[in-house]
C-alpha cells in the first residue's frame, strides 16, 4: 500500500483531496490493481452503460419495529416509546423520527419482512448475499467484485469498486474481502485497512503537482523496495500509476471540498467520532458515493454508524435516525437532480433486526428471524412497502423477502442476467450469483 499523507482528519474519507491524502492499493495487498487501472485506460470496455449501486452498510443490525414498521398495537415493552407518521404515499406510515423520508416515501421502497439471516454480527449477508458457513473454493464474491469482473475495465479511468468503509473494531464488520473471483478485483478502500504505511520522502503535499519531480521520489522508493523483494511481480504498468492517479477523476471525486457549500450542507455532517466499534456516523461520506458513481465507480459501499443497541435502544435511535435521515434522503435527492437516479441502485440494511420485546436495559437484542431494508432509484417500481410482519414484529407474515432476492434484484437493475451468469470457483466449478431458487423481486421490477 502505497500513501501519501498530508494533514490528518481522522484518518476517514471526510474532506479528502490532494492536501490530504491519497491511499492506493498497490503491489498485491489489496485495494485497487494498478495494471487494472492502466488496463482500463485504454480498453474498450465490456459494457458501455454505466449503471451503479450504492451500499449502504448499517452494521450491528438496525431496530426494524423503531424505524419503518412501528407496532402502535402492541404491548408497551415491545411498541416502544416512537410514534409513527404519515407520509407522502396514502397508506405508508414510518417513524416521527425519519421525517424527511416521510417526505420522500414515493422514491423509496420498504422492505419490512427482510429473512435469511444466518444471525452473525457480520458484514458478510449484506456484501455476498450468501452463508458464511457454505462457501465454495475461494470463498463467496462481494456484489463490488462481481460486478468488477464481468462489468469492469470501460472507459473510465476509475476503479470499479470502492469501499468508504474505515477499518473497524469488529473484524467481521470489515468487508473488501478476496473471494475466488480474484484479488485485482476487490475494493479500492480510501479509508480502510492497510498493510504498511510507505511514504515517499522529499516531497511536502504542497508540490504535489510537480509531477517530476514526485516521480523521481517514487522511482527512488520503488527502487528501495525492489532491494528487499516486495516489488516481486510488478509489471510494466505499475510504474506509471502513481502519476495517473494523481491526475485520475478518482481523486477529484473524493475531493468534496469542490462540492457546492450548499450541497454539503444538504446532506449535513453527522459525526466523525466512531460509534461503538463500527463506523463513524459520518453524512459527507453518502455525498462522496454520488461522486465516485458520477466519476464512473460502479459500487460503492459505506459502512454508517453503529446499530447494536443492547441498551438505550431509543436514546441511540433519537441520535442516529435524524442524521441517516437527512443523508439518505440528500443522497437519492441528488441522484434524482443529477439523472442518476434511473441507472443507480442504492440500499440502506444491515445484518439482522432486533427482538421485539425490549430487555432491562431498555435495548433489543439480536433478532435474525426478520429485518428491514430500504431500497430506492434504479428504475425501481418505489412508493411501497413489501412484506410485512406479525403483530410482535417478531416475525414475516406477508411476502418474506430472502436476502437472495434483494440481490437478484441488484444485479437485475445492473443488467446481468442471473439465470445464465456464473463465475467459476478455484475448482473451476461454476457458481450461480445467487441460488437458483431466487429472482429478482417481481414488485419492483
Amino acid at each position: 500500500m502505497l500513501n501519501i499523507f498530508g494533514q490528518k482528519h481522522g484518518g476517514y474519507c471526510d474532506r479528502v483531496s490532494r492536501r490530504n491524502f491519497i491511499r492506493v492499493g498497490a503491489l498485491g495487498l489489496g485495494g485497487l490493481s494498478l495494471p487494472q487501472v492502466l488496463r482500463a485506460e485504454s480498453a474498450v470496455g465490456k459494457g458501455s452503460s454505466h449503471k451503479a449501486i450504492i451500499m449502504i452498510y448499517l452494521p450491528g443490525g438496525p431496530p426494524h419495529q423503531d424505524m419503518y414498521d412501528i407496532k402502535v398495537d402492541a404491548p408497551s415493552d415491545v411498541r416502544g416509546e416512537f410514534s409513527p407518521i404519515s407520509t407522502r404515499v396514502p397508506g405508508i406510515r414510518i417513524c416521527e423520527h425519519l421525517p424527511k423520508l416521510a417526505g420522500m416515501a414515493d422514491k423509496f421502497i420498504f422492505v419490512n419482512s427482510l429473512v435469511g439471516s444466518i444471525g452473525q454480527h457480520a458484514s458478510f449477508q449484506c456484501t455476498t448475499g450468501r452463508n458464511s458457513n457454505k462457501q465454495p473454493s475461494g470463498g463467496w464474491p462481494e456484489i463490488g467484485t462481481v460486478i468488477s469482473k464481468l462489468q469492469g475495465e470501460g472507459p473510465s479511468v476509475v476503479p470499479d469498486y470502492v469501499n468508504l468503509s474505515p477499518k473497524m473494531q469488529h473484524t467481521p464488520y470489515n468487508f473488501g474481502k478476496n473471494s475466488f473471483v480474484g484479488i485485482n478485483h476487490r475494493a479500492f478502500m480510501p479509508a480502510g485497512e492497510i498493510k504498511g504505511d510507505m511514504t515517499l520522502d522529499g516531497i511536502p503535499m504542497e508540490r504535489l503537482e510537480d509531477r517530476r519531480r514526485l516521480l523521481d521520489s517514487f522511482d527512488r522508493f520503488r527502487r528501495e523496495v525492489d532491494a528487499s523483494g516486495m516489488m516481486e511481480g510488478m509489471d510494466a504498468f505499475q510504474g506509471q500509476a502513481f502519476e495517473l492517479l494523481t491526475s485520475s477523476r478518482l481523486v477529484d471525486a473524493l475531493d468534496i471540498s469542490k462540492e457546492d457549500s450548499r450541497t454539503r450542507e444538504r446532506y449535513g455532517k453527522g459525526s466523525e467520532k466512531v460509534q461503538g466499534d463500527a463506523a463513524p456516523r459520518m453524512n459527507e461520506q453518502f455525498l462522496v458515493a454520488r461522486r465516485l458513481v458520477e466519476a464512473g465507480v460502479r459500487v460503492v459501499t459505506v459502512s454508517y454508524s453503529f446499530w447494536d443497541w443492547h441498551g438505550s435502544n431509543f436514546k441511540r435511535a433519537k441520535e442516529n435516525l435524524p442524521d441517516f435521515d437527512q443523508a439518505i434522503t440528500a443522497l437519492v435527492s441528488d441522484l434524482h437532480d443529477r439523472g442518476l437516479a434511473e441507472d443507480t441502485t442504492v440500499i440502506a440494511w444491515g445484518e439482522f433486526g432486533r427482538t421485539p420485546t425490549i430487555n432491562k436495559n431498555g435495548g433489543r437484542d439480536h433478532w435474525p428471524r426478520v429485518a428491514n431494508a430500504l431500497l430506492a432509484c434504479g428504475g425501481m417500481n418505489t412508493g411501497q412497502v413489501i412484506g410485512t410482519t406479525d403483530r410482535l414484529g417478531g416475525e414475516a407474515d406477508e411476502r418474506p423477502v430472502h436476502f437472495q432476492e434483494i440481490f437478484a434484484t441488484l444485479y437485475h437493475n445492473m443488467g446481468i442476467d442471473i439465470n445464465r451468469t456464473t463465475l467459476p470457483d478455484l475448482t473451476g466449478r461454476p457458481q450461480f450469483l445467487v441460488d437458483t431458487t431466487y429472482q429478482a423481486l417481481p414488485e419492483v421490477i
